[in-house]
């Protein structure tokens, strides 16, 4: 978690100097989702983001600097440059990237659960969307249609509350997201998305069952993104104390504190788990800055194919 959150604030100060352009969506206070959720899957599992995938990605294992130098636009990326913040990807970790489309990434992780189960793989696909996807056609297709077919999928949506910038309840009559999601006849509930324990045991509980074959479960991760939606976002749309009343609850902080009442944590551990991600950041930033920009004479490659002719 502290990987992630030094590497999002670095991203906002990069951004500022306008080293890293383009959309940026911080996941800044969300950690413990991505987190959680991560330690209850395997390796050959599989993982479908959406645009606010930074944290995704890095719990899924993808390296710091691979991440850094996709956020600069570099060859080194994990997706060579061309994807920038909203599109990481990871094939060899079976990361099958961001999405830049709200709900975009729910059909295609749809896909590969089915793909999976006709193959007979016992491997689990779990997407991530937000609240805002919610109210797409994509998450209730993918829902009937994953329920229909007993897919293997983990849906997890980390609900922050506001979307891209207006309330749950402004948008939704019923904002009780698990229990609609269990109207399509899947195993559903909501956890605290704030607790990193907590959602790796509740994620851990639906990726065992969906393995055993139980089919699609969804989880409500309840959960607050501590900065702007992006950060082209003035965020006039919540009340300071509200944010302040969440940022008391930040799950960092938490997880330290339940550590060192249980002893299992000292500050000088922290102090030298601090040092490392800072050092791991800072060599990030510093591998981007010196790698290449991709040739223009490149730019047309996977981008066409070439012609056949048909006799």
């Amino acid at each position: 978690m502290l990987r992630i959150r030094r590497f999002e604030e670095r991203c906002v100060e990069l951004y500022s100097a306008a080293k890293i352009r383009g959309f940026v969506h911080l996941y800044i206070g969300e950690e413990a989702v991505a987190v959680g959720v991560n330690e209850a899957l395997n390796p050959d599992d599989a993982v479908v983001s959406t645009y606010r995938e930074h944290g995704h990605a890095l719990a899924r294992g993808i390296p710091a600097e691979a991440v850094m130098a996709e956020m600069y636009g570099r060859t080194t990326g994990c997706s060579g440059g061309r994807g920038g913040s909203m599109h990481l990807f990871d094939a060899s970790r079976r990361f099958y990237g961001g999405n830049a489309i709200v709900a975009g990434g729910l059909p295609l992780a749809a896909g590969l659960a089915l793909a999976d189960r006709m193959r007979g793989q016992h491997r689990v696909t779990c997407c991530f969307f937000g609240d805002g996807a919610f109210a797409e056609g994509e998450f209730h297709e993918t829902a009937n249609l994953a329920a229909l077919w007993q897919l293997p999928l983990l849906l997890v949506c980390e609900n922050n509350l506001y979307a891209m910038g207006t309330a749950l309840a402004r948008h939704e009559a019923q904002t009780n997201l698990a229990m609609r999601a269990a109207s399509y006849g899947m195993v559903a509930w909501a956890v605290d998305g704030m607790d990193v324990e907590a959602v790796e045991q509740a994620a851990h509980r639906a990726t065992e069952a969906i393995r055993a074959g139980a089919g699609p479960h969804f989880l409500e991760a309840h959960t607050y993104r501590f900065r702007a939606h992006s950060m082209y976002d003035p965020d006039r749309y919540r009340d300071k104390t509200e944010i302040e009343r969440w940022q008391a609850r930040d799950p960092i902080n938490r997880l330290a504190d339940r550590m060192r009442e249980d002893g299992e944590l000292g500050d000088e551990e922290l102090a030298g788990i601090e040092r490392r991600v800072t050092d791991e950041v800072d060599r990030a930033v510093e591998a981007a800055e010196q790698a290449p920009e991709e040739p223009a004479c490149d730019l047309l490659r996977h981008v066409t194919s070439r012609s056949t002719e048909v006799s």
